[in-house]
Formats: structure tokens, sequence, C-alpha cells
């Protein structure tokens, strides 16, 4: 219980993040038209990413997964930068 409770800890706010800055990054339009949205749509995110290790089934799946996608998230973030689709300022 212990580390499943740590892995949501460490790596939930960092997977929010990644998530939220990919949807920010692909969402059409100008960044200043759906920053609120993306905001509200943080908590819930957050509160998904700290109940996920929760929800597999041991501990050391728990911290497979959550740091395969926040790492996935972040690839992607870093992918469309350098292949030149989004450009961050």
């Amino acid at each position: 219980m212990w580390a499943r409770s740590l892995a949501a800890g460490l790596l939930g706010l960092p997977l929010t993040v990644g998530v939220v800055g990919l949807a920010a990054l692909l969402w059409p339009g100008p960044l200043r038209d759906h920053t609120l949205v993306l905001l509200v749509c943080a908590c819930p995110i957050w509160v998904g990413a700290l109940a996920l290790p929760f929800q597999l089934r041991s501990a050391t799946r728990a911290w497979i997964v959550m740091t395969a996608i926040t790492a996935l998230c972040f690839a992607a973030i870093h992918g469309l930068k350098f292949i030149g689709w989004v450009r961050i300022a």
C-alpha cells in the first residue's frame, strides 16, 4: 500500500502536467482561448492519476505504468517540438 501511495504522490503531478501540456500543444487555436478549460480539467486528471496506482494489481506494476505514461507524455511533447509540429515559446 505504501509503495502505491508513493507512486501516486511522486508521479501523479508530473503525469498530470504531461497530459495537460500535451493537450495544450495539440488543441487547435491560440493558447489564450483554452487555457482556463485546461486548468479546470487539470484537477480531475490529477485525481485520476492519483487513483491509477490503486487500480493496478501490484505496486511494481503501478510504478512501471505510471513511469511509462509520464515518460511517454513528455517524450511526445519533445518529439512534437523536435519535428516542428508545435512551437514552444
